[in-house]
């Protein structure tokens, strides 16, 4: 962390570079508009003393077209700087999103996990629009604020050096104001996002399981839940702002009584003739410009404050370099490999999640050749998912090696190795689009007809064929204007038109009835060239007719073999096929109501 601290923004620099143009346009441009801006009191107090209390209309003409000229061109310049700021900070808000997406993308699901969806989700739109700001305002007053305040001091100085140390006094109570509200808000904001993250967290479980908490009827909790962290957001946000808004008019009133004291002093000064009234109005018109520089800086400070905040949290996540080694796996090898070796083999293999303390897999050995099929069935939390996804390298394993065609999965490039893998899960994930696009997913490249034979087998072309559209008919986000059965199909077509190495249906099908469940599996079995297969499911029915079956209890292989190997050797299994069997014959017995 403390590294992180101090070297935050080396992370922001590849995304700004591109923009130096800006970075030096803009700073320049208010650099022009700042300085034309010190000469305006300088102006002013000639109109009053060369030109109205003297009585010459032309120092006021000359000099009041010299002002005009001195406004447009600072306007002309300020435009500029604006319009360099807007290029600078959209386009380092777009590469930095674009990074951070992409950054996700390629982390290992263990880094995901303690990450979490919301906190990422957060951090990639609010906390780069907070830094996009932040660079925003930076190009704008990088260079005038401290101009101004600079020049006008000294300009103040010029004018009367004794008045002006009343300025002098005032700048040391506004840096002691700001230095106390920084250290004071830094870290609120901080723990504002991350209330912040926990807000986002309860309105998306609400939303995706608006159903659920409706059929339940837990509407009224999740309200509770809602407004309970909602409150403590809004407490947090209110301590924070009442901080914030402290700054203006602290600041304010300590310009405000600088401004008062030299009207006081400035009023005996002109008696005594030292000072002209044009004098006095320019030394005013010097203090409003830095009161004004102040006040900016001061909601400045703020941004700041909270991109700081933000910075902190982005560079959590560009620092979190992906944590699964890649290497390019030769085509000699790659060709020995799927010749000789097992598709899939472990040896040894255990597996516990990051922050976990116990194993969730323990000493799974096991080889799967091409064209074998295995099924892997045990009670729920046995480990069953987790195990599959240690082949494509969702996870490494903490122990023990995973070979894939006789290659130790760490020595292949993520994309290679996943390219060969075909993946159905239950929870199925469907994309805006049409039901060919979503199919192409799998394959971009597949014929018209290498689509149509991946439905045949999914037991997907039948529900296909009645729509009008047929395979050019729509999905909606998720999939929601399909039934579970029919997303599950097209997931299992889409893992087909792959035509990987491996195919794991992750009970891939346990939205479909008995009768295509079983269509599904004999389409599987007869295709002449099909792949390596596991199969895992809740159902013996799905797995019996795999080559073998691997129990799984507690992470731990519990039996092996053949399903009438299992009745004999496997008491876990002999139960689970017990219990479903009295189960089926229930509800074959069960009288129908017509």
């Amino acid at each position: 962390m403390i590294y992180l601290r101090k070297h935050r923004m080396k992370y922001l620099l590849p995304y700004l570079k591109p923009y130096k143009k800006q970075f030096v346009a803009g700073p320049v441009s208010k650099l022009i508009e700042a300085a034309l801006e010190l000469t305006l009191p300088f102006y002013m107090a000639r109109i009053i003393d060369g030109g109205i209390i003297a009585g010459d209309r032309g120092v006021i003409k000359n000099t009041g077209l010299l002002m005009v000229l001195i406004i447009s061109v600072g306007l002309i310049s300020a435009v500029i700087c604006q319009y360099s700021a807007a290029v600078a900070s959209q386009g380092f808000g777009k590469r930095l999103r674009s990074a951070l997406f992409s950054r996700v993308g390629r982390l290992s699901f263990a880094r995901l996990d303690r990450f979490g969806a919301d906190t990422l989700s957060t951090r990639i739109i609010n906390d780069v629009t907070q830094l996009q700001n932040a660079v925003s305002m930076f190009i704008r007053l990088i260079i005038r604020a401290p101009l101004i305040c600079i020049g006008s001091v000294i300009a103040a100085f010029m004018l009367d050096a004794e008045l002006a140390l009343v300025i002098l006094a005032a700048m040391p109570l506004f840096a002691l104001i700001i230095f106390v509200i920084m250290r004071v808000s830094i870290p609120l904001y901080k723990k504002q996002q991350e209330k912040l993250d926990r807000l986002s967290g309860i309105l998306r479980e609400n939303l995706s399981g608006v159903r659920v908490i409706r059929a339940f009827v837990k509407t009224n909790d999740e309200k509770k839940r809602f407004f309970c962290q909602s409150d403590e957001f809004a407490a947090g946000a209110d301590r924070v702002g009442i901080i914030s808004a402290m700054l203006s008019p602290a600041t304010m009133l300590i310009m405000n009584g600088a401004i008062i004291a030299v009207i006081w002093f400035g009023g005996f000064r002109f008696q005594s003739g030292e000072m002209t009234q044009g004098e006095i109005i320019a030394f005013i018109n010097y203090i409003a410009q830095i009161l004004n520089v102040l006040i900016v800086s001061a909601n400045l400070i703020v941004l700041f404050t909270r991109a700081h905040a933000s910075l902190g949290r982005i560079g959590e996540i560009l620092s979190s370099e992906p944590d699964l080694r890649e290497m390019e796996l030769t085509p000699m090898r790659s060709e020995r490999a799927a010749k000789n070796a097992p598709v899939v083999s472990f040896s040894g293999v255990g597996f516990s999640y990051s922050g976990s303390g116990e194993m969730a897999l323990k000493d799974i050995s096991f080889a799967l050749m091409p064209g074998e099929s295995m099924g892997i069935i045990g009670l729920t939390g046995s480990g069953k998912s987790t195990l599959v996804k240690l082949i494509p390298r969702f996870y490494d394993p903490s122990r023990g090696r995973v070979e894939f065609l006789g290659r130790d999965v760490k020595d292949y490039r993520l994309s290679e190795l996943r390219d060969k893998i075909g993946v159905a899960e239950q929870t199925t994930r469907l994309f805006t689009g049409t039901i060919e696009s979503n199919i192409r997913f799998g394959n971009p490249g597949a014929s018209t007809g290498e689509i149509k034979k991946a439905c045949a087998v999914a037991q997907a072309a039948e529900f296909i064929e009645k729509k009008r559209e047929q395979y050019g008919a729509p999905v909606e986000r998720g999939g929601r204007n399909l039934s579970g059965g029919q997303r599950q199909r097209l997931a299992i077509a889409r893992a087909l038109v792959r035509k990987p190495a491996l195919l794991i249906l992750d009970d891939a099908g346990s939205a479909l009835d008995y009768a295509t469940e079983a269509a599904l599996y004999k389409a599987l079995y007869s295709e002449k060239n099909r792949p390596a297969m596991i199969i895992i499911s809740q159902r013996i029915s799905s797995v019996r007719a795999a080559g073998r079956i691997l129990v799984l209890d507690e992470g731990r292989a519990a039996g092996f073999g053949t399903h009438e190997e299992l009745l004999e050797t496997c008491g876990i299994y002999k139960e689970i096929y017990h219990m479903q069997n009295r189960e089926d014959r229930h509800c074959e017995k069960k009288p129908r109501r017509d």
